[in-house]
């Protein structure tokens, strides 16, 4: 019993990473990754975390800047993981991540977050 909760909290964790990722378009669509996503990723279409999935791909061909930009983007939801996993548990449980759902689902629960998810929210 013990190991299927473990399991569920690690499933959990996952999709709320990964839901994240899928959230952070300016890895891809932008900025220091622009030119990356052109040459690695031509041809892939965005959504599900496929284009972060390529670039993850070819990570040791990637510019430094774009290298630089995606260790910032893990980093921060790396944070908003720590952040605001136990408040996701607990408000968004049934939500299914990606496209903004999990992050809407906080932010309608805005004053019931604990404080380090406000924190967090605050700060980004």
């Amino acid at each position: 019993m013990k190991k299927i909760v473990l399991l569920s909290l690690s499933m959990m964790s996952l999709l709320l990473i990964l839901g994240v990722a899928a959230q952070t378009p300016e890895v891809e669509r932008k900025g220091a990754c622009r030119e990356d996503v052109d040459k690695f990723c031509k041809g892939i279409k965005p959504g599900g975390g496929r284009i972060w999935a390529c670039l993850k791909s070819h990570e040791a061909e990637l510019s430094q800047a774009c290298t630089d930009q995606i260790a910032a983007a893990t980093k921060k939801m790396k944070d908003f993981t720590k952040a605001c996993r136990p408040d996701a548990q607990k408000f968004c449980k049934g939500v299914r991540p990606g496209k903004g759902r999990i992050i809407s689902c906080l932010k309608s629960h805005e004053s019931e977050l604990s404080d380090s998810c406000k924190a967090f929210f605050e700060k980004n």
